[in-house]
């Protein structure tokens, strides 16, 4: 059984891999950290604005951390501030993971969301 579920979940990540190459033109190596700032400037849907200071980039990847999570009952979605960034409530503690385990949990917090917003329809539930 795990050995399927590792096995899905290898399908899936590379299904998003996939995506995110083909659809910003990326090559080389993708890093988790940059498609986490994808989906939060998806989330915050300002479009391609560019933010270059380095606040900016830490909330970018702070709503992306939230939003992927929120499925997971880590936060709570609590509308957006006059300027249109969304905010969140922490409504429970992370636990303490290692650096592998949380890997895991954001690849697999990422797969969710993809299917989740539609944007990878064939993700193999797990």
């Amino acid at each position: 059984m795990k050995k399927k579920f590792i096995q899905k979940f290898q399908i899936n990540w590379n299904k998003v891999i996939l995506y995110i190459r083909n659809h910003f033109y990326i090559e080389g190596e993708i890093d988790l950290i940059g498609i986490i700032y994808l989906i939060g400037i998806q989330e915050l849907g300002k479009g391609k604005n560019i933010f270059l200071n380095r606040e900016d980039k830490i909330n970018i990847l702070h709503i992306s951390i939230c939003r992927i999570l929120e499925p997971f009952g880590y936060y709570r979605f609590i509308g957006r501030d006059r300027e249109g960034w969304p905010h969140y409530l922490l409504k429970k503690d992370l636990p303490f993971l290692n650096k592998e385990e949380q890997s895991f949990l954001i690849k697999k917090a990422i797969i969710r969301y993809m299917s989740e917003e539609n944007i990878l329809e064939d993700i193999q539930k797990s």
